[in-house]
């Protein structure tokens, strides 16, 4: 049975790492270093090629969860479902797109960054959102202000968080976790420094609780 969204987000804290790999091979390496430096929950971006084709890999390794990340529409949604993804993010909220959540195997969680997209995610019934680009949209202060006349919501904000700044949005009472790429820099994975990555994971584990 697949867990609710707020079960995954805190499963996930401090950081949902999000990743846009282009082959099988190196997401695989990517996965296990990651996973031993301590984080289990995963978001593999539809951005690349191959990355229904990753989630079906990743998603038979018992240890890990693995989510379908820029997930724009309904048939996404459903690719993403049939290659095994335990949950499903996107960078925006349509009403096509809320409604096909609403009725999916696995849970969504919608992209917002303003208060009258925030309202109509609530309206659809979703009370954990991400929050993209964080930091564009205001970042800490902005979500400090969205607390106020929305108490219930809680967010992963994503989008231009890093070893920074993450600790900055953890502090936050409405913040369960972050998304962020700064686990998987480039320059490690083109020198395939799968224990470089493994030290990012374990310092933002270590730092981020």
């Amino acid at each position: 049975m697949t867990a609710p969204m707020e079960t995954l987000l805190k499963q996930a804290r401090p950081v949902i790492p999000v990743l846009a790999l282009k082959s099988v091979p190196a997401a695989i390496e990517v996965a296990k270093a990651l996973h031993k430096g301590g984080i289990s929950v995963l978001e593999v971006t539809l951005r690349t090629d191959a990355a229904l084709d990753i989630i079906r890999e990743l998603a038979q390794i018992p240890e890990l969860t693995i989510g379908a990340g820029t997930v724009t529409n309904p048939d996404q949604l459903d690719q993403a479902v049939r290659a095994g993804a335990r949950f499903a993010v996107s960078p925006g909220a349509t009403p096509n797109l809320l409604t096909a959540g609403r009725e999916s195997a696995i849970p969504l969680l919608p992209g917002v960054a303003t208060a009258s997209e925030l309202m109509a995610a609530l309206d659809a019934g979703y009370h954990y959102l991400k929050f993209f680009p964080a930091e564009v949209a205001g970042g800490v202060a902005a979500l400090k202000a969205l607390a106020g006349p929305f108490p219930q919501v809680r967010f992963c904000p994503t989008g231009g968080i890093g070893r920074a700044n993450y600790q900055d949005y953890l502090a936050l009472p409405s913040v369960v976790c972050v998304g962020g790429s700064w686990l998987v820099p480039a320059d490690l994975l083109a020198q395939e420094d799968w224990a470089g990555i493994t030290h990012l994971a374990a310092e933002a584990v270590a730092l981020g609780h």
